[in-house]
């Protein structure tokens, strides 16, 4: 079974950066993991859908929500399988619970979450 397992999150003030990294790791009915064509972060405030923040493509385009644009880069390690999301100057709207996500593992349709880091960012 594929895993995701997220790190980095906690409190911080306005203003202040973190750091989230997530590592897929492994198999897919029954196989390694080969690709991830698409990696990325969501999120999901309080009372509110989960959204998307940020996605990277194994050739390294990149898709930021507005939100996150200026503020936040979204990098991988194709090697290791995983992905970072350096998060800067954040705001306490930026409060939520960070979700990693992989698409199209090995070129299946499918989507991986992981469980979830809180992130929390006061005023």
């Amino acid at each position: 079974q594929v895993q995701l397992v997220e790190s980095g999150g906690g409190l911080v003030q306005a203003g202040g950066s973190l750091r989230l990294s997530c590592i897929a790791s492994g198999t897919i009915f029954g196989r390694p993991i080969i690709s991830i064509p698409v990696m990325g972060w969501y999120r999901q405030a309080a009372g509110k859908q989960r959204e998307l923040v940020a996605q990277i493509t194994s050739g390294g385009g990149t898709n930021y929500a507005d939100s996150a644009k200026g503020r936040f880069t979204i990098s991988r390690d194709n090697a290791r399988n995983t992905v970072t999301l350096e998060m800067d100057s954040l705001k306490p709207e930026d409060s939520a619970v960070y979700y990693c996500n992989i698409q199209r593992v090995n070129d299946y349709v499918l989507h991986y979450w992981g469980k979830g880091t809180l992130v929390t960012v006061s005023s």
